[in-house]
């Protein structure tokens, strides 16, 4: 079953100009859809979610699934998987913290759609 092993815990990079977090402790994730574990390892930086500030986006799709988007951040560093796996993770890890369907599909096609320069 999918779920979240460890408690996302982070806390603000020095420089918070730029809206970046710090992983505190592991984060791990066991993810059925990619059939294994992640750890996203103490120190990894994060914008948690890359959600463009514009009042109407962001209101339907940003500041939600933090530990989702922590995940999503580093398999789009690591490329552990493809691309197209980081961002079916994210909607299965989004689901796991009980995001709502319409919010996880929102989220879920702007990565596919705009995620591309990240990878």
């Amino acid at each position: 079953m999918s779920q979240f092993l460890t408690k996302l815990e982070v806390r603000v990079a020095d420089n918070t100009d730029d809206g970046r977090w710090i992983v505190a402790a592991p984060l791990i994730y066991q993810s059925d859809v990619a059939g294994q574990v992640f750890v996203v390892p103490r120190g990894f930086q994060t914008d948690m979610a890359s959600v463009p500030r514009l009042p109407l986006v962001f209101l339907l799709a940003g500041d939600t699934s933090r530990a989702a988007s922590v995940v999503h951040d580093y398999l789009y560093s690591s490329h552990t998987v493809s691309r197209k796996m980081a961002d079916s993770v994210l909607r299965e890890a989004s689901a796991v913290t009980l995001v709502p369907a319409w919010r996880r599909w929102i989220m879920w096609a702007g990565v596919r759609l705009f995620g591309g320069a990240h990878w």
